[in-house]
């Protein structure tokens, strides 16, 4: 009986144990938050938003496993299991939006992502103050404007018949060309409409990046005879290489984002076999049309096409020696 009563007397006094670690651990994590109230309340505003508009509204996901409708609500719509995903998978649109959402995300990519870089390292270079500043500032203000505002500017500059270019063209002899009409110019054209806009914007991070590199490197590359570009390379971009990686593991969770608002001003219908993407494709058929749950089918496909190669990419970071995302 005795050994039967300090045998089970044991795990009491382990959870007793365990129990007093927890609270030991929630009495340091308050001394923490306590210590350092002033960083939590300056971060509260953030973390109320992304609770507000990004997290809560995860739960709506759950209509793209129902036939939804507006007037039973999320907990009395009937549950289809994945008919709206097979649905999806076998339109026969889906590899044409496949095709132009991934065309244009790439070249995004290819072109416009190391473009930021560049120019991080060219107003870098600048040695006045006054002049580095200035330039900054023009590269910043399209990250202002609209894409309405774009937009128009781009049919007042390329417009067949009145626009600036094709006067310029008329006026040295040569023939007009429909920018704004031609299929084989249209992802080019929104391609050069990003840089335009955010290649300025995108400056920011890698210019702080830059900024904390130790000038140190920079003399003693100079004492061994290296010149600027020298620098640039053996220096300046080793130091911010795990910044690049980490913005490249977060572009690559949009690269199905292709941007819906600024391809909806220029679409048109002589274009539309390119201009068809996901994020056009979910607007006209789930708010135009009110298949609410077809049309989260689709996002979700997206979310998880975006969740995937951003774990993808950052295992490959943390093999190459990165530390990646997280």
């Amino acid at each position: 009986m005795a050994n039967i009563q300090s045998t089970s007397a044991v795990p009491a006094s382990g959870g007793g144990r365990s129990s007093a670690a927890k609270r030991g651990k929630l009495a340091l994590l308050w001394r923490e938050i306590v210590k350092s109230k002033y960083l939590y309340l300056l971060a509260l505003p953030g973390i109320v938003f992304f609770l507000i508009f990004k997290y809560i509204p995860m739960f709506g996901i759950v209509i793209a496993f129902q036939n939804y409708s507006p007037i039973g609500g999320i907990m009395n719509s009937p549950w289809v299991g994945f008919q709206h995903f097979e649905r999806f998978f076998s339109n026969p649109d889906f590899l044409l939006l496949f095709r132009n959402t991934m065309g244009i995300s790439l070249m995004n990519l290819i072109f416009f992502f190391p473009l930021p870089i560049i120019v991080s390292l060219f107003l870098n270079e600048l040695r006045s103050e006054m002049y580095k500043k200035s330039l900054q500032t023009i590269v910043y203000m399209p990250h202002f404007m609209s894409w309405v505002i774009i937009s128009g500017l781009t049919f007042l500059l390329f417009a067949t018949g009145e626009g600036l270019f094709n006067k310029v063209l008329t006026a040295i002899g040569a023939e007009r060309v429909d920018v704004l009409s031609n299929p084989d110019m249209f992802w080019i054209m929104l391609t050069i409409q990003s840089i335009w806009k955010e290649a300025g914007w995108g400056t920011i991070i890698f210019l702080a990046a830059i900024a904390g590199v130790d000038p140190q490197l920079y003399e003693a590359a100079r004492m061994d005879g290296a010149g600027r570009l020298r620098q640039i390379w053996h220096v300046t971009l080793p130091a911010i290489r795990s910044v690049i990686v980490v913005m490249l593991i977060l572009r690559l969770g949009h690269i199905m984002d292709v941007g819906f608002e600024q391809i909806l001003l220029m679409y048109n219908g002589a274009v539309s076999e390119v201009a068809e993407v996901f994020d056009t494709y979910v607007y006209r058929v789930g708010v135009q049309q009110a298949q609410f749950s077809y049309s989260t089918a689709a996002g979700l496909f997206k979310s998880v096409v975006g969740l995937t190669l951003v774990v993808i990419a950052n295992k490959l970071a943390k093999k190459f020696g990165e530390e990646g995302v997280y």
